[in-house]
């Protein structure tokens, strides 16, 4: 249950706290006073798409607070998504002039997908151009879901179908039809056979780069060694080797008068050593250092060939090894084709026959609820000023048909409005205010059966009016006395049947428009109800009027 809501800055709503209760809460006020206002912010907190458009303006962002009391289901969910055991929750929306928004549940921040997950469990939203969707076989064939008895075999379906799904999609990545798959391999040959005489590995190519950087810089690097030769070991005494030679003689005639020395004396033998060896390296690396324009000019051709294989199958240079391995890897495997594709379609076929065998139980179970549903809808439709109204649901399988996500039935609505004349789909038959009054008896019915604690109506007895509109106002009180129920009228009839009622309203302030709402006490309701019965002037007894409808219900 919606234990109450609080909004700031949200379109012309500045600030607004609402503690709401049990049973049906009415929503009235004139028209553009912003009575959807709550229902769009309710939206919202719910996981509801947002944009900048909510955002007040001059506000720097608009935030919608709602504190629920769980159910049992939501319980379980919240404490499997790691919030911990709790009877109750706080879910808080925020947006900033952007259209950027934030969600937060017990002020812990979550993704919009997990604060609608959430919010499915505690309000159902019942919008006023939901009978416009219902003449979609796809809305139908949900509403007629949303009262299977056993709704695992939904999920079913579903997992039987991702299987099968999946096994199709590798035997089509796998090789396809005969003829693609031929191609295929005629081109994988081509392309393998075009790299295999590359040689391709990371080491090789390693190798390469170090021979072509040396040869393309082999004459500076001879010139250089060249130099650092003569600067180590020269014939004249400015040579490093000569000038170390001399330094340690000369320490070695004095450092008998002093024992500190023989540090500086031993380090300078140590670098006589390596200075030497460092001399007779180089001298080797001179030695075997050649300047090959030949060998040069053909690492260049092949480097090139290399860029160009890169450029033709658009990968860098440095990928093309691994791009050859998983071309081997898919010749392997299309070349294996017969002995991986018979496991396939074995295992396909046997996945198809476990999806047809779920997705029959599913229509039975399906026509089997079609016939209940339909019943009751046709026995609402009755009380609802349709005396002849009768409504059959059509579940037709195609057992031939591909398996789909949600099974291989098409479900379709079928009415008659007279007597006599053989039920025919909605859009064929029903006119906008017939629509409106079936939409009106399945939206209840199935409300009833989702479990859902707290239900939405925004203005969903359009269309309707008279004793009609007295029925469709007991129904919602009924449904109030076993859930929360906020309902958005313009009908006097519905409204006079709330258990509470909320008065909507606007003002002006500062060149501001503004929406406040507040709670009616029985005067207040009264003058309300008496609003809504119309006239220009409210009379005595328009008054006298509205407080009978209401004392009738209490």
């Amino acid at each position: 249950m919606l234990h109450s809501i609080q909004i700031e800055n949200f379109a012309i709503v500045q600030k607004l706290s609402l503690h709401l209760h049990q049973g049906l809460t009415i929503i009235s006020g004139e028209t553009g006073a912003g009575k959807s206002i709550l229902i769009d912010a309710l939206g919202l907190v719910l996981g509801e798409r947002a944009d900048a458009s909510v955002v007040r303006q001059g506000s720097d962002a608009a935030s919608v607070i709602a504190q629920f009391e769980l159910p049992p289901v939501a319980q379980n969910w919240l404490q499997q998504q790691g919030f911990g055991d709790a009877l109750q929750c706080t879910l808080r929306r925020v947006v900033n002039p952007t259209g950027r928004s934030r969600a937060y549940i017990n002020e812990q921040a979550v993704s919009i997908q997990t604060l609608r997950q959430l919010g499915s469990f505690l309000v159902d939203i019942h919008g006023q151009h939901a009978h416009q969707s219902l003449l979609h076989h796809d809305v139908q064939r949900q509403l007629l879901d949303a009262l299977l008895p056993n709704s695992e075999l939904l999920q079913q379906v579903a997992q039987a179908y991702q299987h099968w799904k999946a096994l199709q999609t590798e035997l089509s990545i796998l090789g396809g039809a005969s003829q693609d798959r031929e191609a295929k391999l005629t081109l994988l040959r081509y392309q393998v056979q075009e790299l295999e005489v590359l040689e391709l590995s990371p080491e090789t190519l390693q190798t390469l780069e170090q021979e072509h950087r040396r040869l393309a810089n082999a004459r500076q690097l001879l010139d250089t060694s060249q130099h650092v030769l003569e600067l180590l070991d020269a014939e004249d005494s400015s040579a490093c080797l000569a000038g170390l030679s001399q330094a340690s003689r000369e320490l070695s005639q004095v450092q008998q008068h002093d024992t500190g020395l023989n540090t500086v004396t031993s380090l300078l033998e140590n670098a006589m050593i390596h200075a030497q060896e460092a001399v007779g390296e180089l001298r080797h690396y001179i030695s075997k250092l050649e300047l090959d324009p030949q060998r040069l000019q053909q690492l260049e051709q092949r480097i090139s060939l290399l860029q160009d294989m890169a450029r033709k199958h658009k990968v860098r240079v440095a990928d093309l090894p691994e791009y050859f391995q998983n071309l081997m890897t898919q010749l392997e495997a299309l070349e294996n084709y017969e002995q991986r594709a018979h496991v396939l379609e074995q295992a396909l076929a046997k996945s198809g026959q476990a999806y047809y065998l779920v997705a029959e139980q599913l229509h039975n179970q399906r026509v089997e609820t079609a016939e209940y549903l339909g019943q009751k809808i046709s026995g609402e439709l009755k009380r609802l000023g349709m005396p002849n109204g009768e409504l059959r649901i059509m579940v037709s399988a195609d057992e031939h048909a591909a398996p789909t996500l949600a099974g291989i039935d098409t479900v379709e609505f079928l009415v008659s409005t007279n007597i006599g004349y053989a039920p025919r789909p909605l859009h064929k038959v029903a006119s906008g205010g017939e629509l409106s009054r079936i939409s009106l008896a399945i939206q209840v019915l199935t409300a009833q059966a989702s479990g859902v604690p707290s239900l939405v109506f925004d203005e969903v007895d359009v269309g309707i009016g008279g004793g009609v509109a007295e029925i469709v106002g007991q129904l919602l009180r009924r449904l109030g006395e076993q859930r929360q129920v906020l309902c958005i009228t313009h009908l006097p009839q519905v409204a006079s049947q709330g258990h509470q009622h909320l008065q909507v309203s606007k003002h002006t302030e500062n060149a501001l428009s503004t929406t406040q709402i507040q709670y009616l006490n029985q005067p207040e309701r009264i003058e309300e109800v008496a609003r809504m019965l119309g006239g220009v002037e409210m009379t005595a007894q328009t008054l006298a009027h509205a407080e009978e409808m209401l004392q009738r219900v209490n």
